[in-house]
């Protein structure tokens, strides 16, 4: 339910009927599961896995990949398909294409008849695009297929050069698939797909590539306060893991010590916030100081890219009584 108020006048409304919407491949799920009410995270119930469909029109078939992928390296597997209806495309081809599906805040005023507000209805709402479609003239696909006709063929294809790699956000999502797609005149295209997880690759942050740059692989980072904030654990750092921080800064203040993991993101409907922190005794940043912060599992990779943008950053604080906190962070990469 969401209360809202608009010229005065209080307005109670039940959002119904509202829907998301994905492009296909991705469109397995289109519909109210891409909606909630104000103030809701509809995507935070969706899986990536599940926006996949695999079969459109009159073929049926399999994209099977090799193995696991990470950005700038290959994708190998196979195609194997199958015609149910004769298919007169007028071309096929074999893509990459990429999805961005983000969640936004609606609003819609409801008036009288003399045009008076008499009530406002708030929700959100997930709607994908497609931010990159990639056609590979090779393997050719054959664009006419006869009833119960088979094809089967091995690929090799680039990778995202430079991502984005795929992640759910938890306020939105990016997402890769292979298509196999016949493209059918007055009908639906007939395609194939398979979702493709492409992982971040540790080598692009440690290049600088992204607003962290390799400032997130570096093992110490010295601040401009005189501190250092130094990481002690394998970078990038894996979701489920324990990141370990070793902080020191000697004209620190006197107070109580925190040391956090902050995520920040630019996605529409996104929060940032403090995802890990630890309480240590006060006043021992001079000698240094060591955590172990738990990072949450499914937390996404570092990127940014098809206009979003994650990042990770540990802030040591201290916590001034009567007097406002102060603080020295440093970026971390998480993969």
């Amino acid at each position: 339910m969401s209360l809202s108020f608009g010229s005065g006048i209080a307005g109670i409304s039940f959002p119904g009927g509202h829907s998301g919407s994905c492009p296909t491949p991705f469109d397995a799920i289109n519909g109210g599961r891409l909606a909630g009410s104000s103030g809701s995270h509809p995507l935070h119930g969706v899986a990536i896995e599940e926006l996949l469909r695999p079969c459109g029109g009159p073929i049926e078939g399999t994209i099977t990949l090799d193995a696991p992928v990470r950005v700038g390296e290959q994708i190998t597997g196979r195609l194997a398909l199958r015609a149910t209806s004769d298919i007169r495309a007028r071309g096929a081809v074999l893509r990459l294409v990429g999805l961005k599906l983000v969640e936004e805040r609606r609003s819609r005023t409801h008036t009288d008849a003399r045009g008076h507000t008499t009530s406002t209805e708030e929700w959100v709402e997930a709607n994908g695009s497609l931010f990159e479609s990639l056609p590979f003239t090779e393997p050719g696909l054959p664009a006419q297929l006869p009833v119960g006709a088979t094809f089967e063929t091995a690929f090799t294809l680039p990778a995202p050069r430079l991502g984005p790699p795929t992640a759910h956000l938890g306020e939105a999502i990016v997402a890769w698939a292979l298509d196999a797609r016949w493209d059918i005149a007055m009908h639906e295209d007939a395609f194939v797909a398979v979702h493709v997880p492409v992982a971040q690759h540790p080598d692009l942050i440690r290049a600088g590539v992204g607003e962290q740059g390799g400032l997130a692989m570096l093992d110490t980072y010295a601040s401009r306060e005189g501190g250092t904030v130094s990481i002690t654990s394998p970078l990038p750092a894996a979701p489920g893991s324990l990141l370990g921080v070793r902080a020191q800064w000697p004209s620190a203040p006197g107070g109580k010590v925190r040391i956090e993991l902050h995520r920040r993101t630019n996605a529409p409907n996104g929060t940032d916030g403090v995802i890990a922190a630890a309480n240590l005794p006060a006043d021992s940043l001079g000698g240094g100081v060591d955590a172990q912060l738990a990072i949450p599992p499914g937390s996404p990779p570092s990127f940014d890219g098809a206009g979003l943008e994650i990042t990770y950053i540990v802030r040591v604080l201290v916590d001034r009584p009567f007097r406002p906190d102060t603080s020295i962070e440093r970026p971390v990469a998480i993969v």
